[in-house]
């Protein structure tokens, strides 16, 4: 028997989203109302023996690469000896881990010796008062502390460095766009800059936003950028990378409302408590908590199945419904 995860329209779903925890060190105005949220208890959150089994189970599905997110998954306590623990029993697996980077200093050598395939590194502007502002208080030294910290170990091991900045009009679409490129470039780091994507219609107006083609504008004014095509592959993920002539950097954009990527979609997520989202644009979910915690291999197996088959054709015709749900981002995993 087959048994890998496909859904209806013949998309292989080999690339899957798990997230640790829903808590975070930062309250970031478009992931968090003003009022905070109300966390998850620990005893809802899955265990790490669990997600060691998920594992096991997806990698027989055929799932070739997983990132682990939160929240902010560096403040779950283990989470280092978890991550060593996976790529050691999996070492076939691509594993990544996305994180806002406040905790990097810290966790930067043990995270470049564990031998991961990537790091995403959320970071919106390089001014400390924005910073401050976009998170309700943080502070950007620590984040910057731990770029540095992380890019001086991991060149010397094939782990790859991305940084991920959500762009907003009127808050960092203006001098932003050159300087994090810049920053970017300078770190031999990858720069990918996302659209902002409305997932609540309290953190969410479209006068913020801001498409990708106003990104590639900016960037064109030199004329030396172009799409690179190069590379491409079914773990590559949805950005677009352009790349300059005369610098060779190359830059990713992700397009998730103005020019979406449902049709080359791969991925599943799974929520902190276990339920498997097969669409971020899509509230439908199905618990495979209990099955994992009773170790039933098969119905896992089964529910990640029924999971993959309401994948929808295109999650942009249920936009508006996830929209008007206020489906918070700190809850999925992004």
């Amino acid at each position: 028997m087959n048994w890998k995860l496909r859904d209806f329209f013949g998309r292989e779903l080999n690339y899957v989203r798990i997230s640790v925890t829903d808590r975070c060190n930062y309250r970031c105005r478009y992931c968090m109302p003003e009022d905070g949220v109300e966390w998850i208890t620990h005893d809802r959150i899955l265990p790490y023996e669990d997600i060691l089994f998920l594992v096991g189970i997806l990698c027989g599905l055929g799932v070739k690469k997983i990132r682990f997110t939160g929240g902010e998954p560096l403040i779950r306590k283990g989470i280092v000896q978890f991550l060593e623990k996976v790529t050691a029993s999996f070492p076939e697996l691509q594993i990544a881990l996305t994180t806002n980077g406040s905790m990097l200093t810290q966790y930067a050598p043990p995270l470049a010796r564990i031998g991961l395939k990537c790091v995403n590194i959320s970071l919106d502007t390089l001014d400390a008062g924005k910073f401050s502002v976009m998170t309700r208080g943080a502070s950007l030294s620590p984040v910057l502390d731990g770029i540095d910290a992380l890019a001086s170990l991991v060149s010397r091991t094939k782990t790859e460095i991305k940084m991920n900045a959500v762009l907003m009009r009127g808050f960092n679409d203006d001098e932003m766009i050159e300087q994090l490129a810049d920053f970017a470039f300078k770190k031999d780091i990858l720069l990918r800059f996302i659209e902002f994507m409305p997932l609540h219609s309290n953190l969410w107006s479209m006068e913020m936003f801001m498409p990708f083609s106003d990104v590639l504008a900016r960037l064109s004014r030199d004329g030396h950028w172009t799409e690179d095509r190069t590379g491409k592959n079914s773990l590559a993920g949805p950005a677009r990378y352009y790349v300059n002539s005369v610098t060779g950097q190359r830059i990713g954009v992700i397009s998730a409302v103005s020019q979406h990527f449902c049709e080359t979609c791969n991925r599943l997520r799974v929520t902190s408590t276990g339920e498997v989202r097969p669409c971020l644009f899509d509230s439908r979910q199905i618990s495979i908590a209990e099955a994992l915690k009773t170790r039933d291999e098969e119905k896992v197996r089964e529910l990640l199945h029924e999971a993959a088959a309401m994948k929808p054709e295109s999650g942009v015709a249920r936009l508006k419904a996830v929209h008007r749900e206020k489906t918070r981002m700190h809850t999925i995993g992004g």
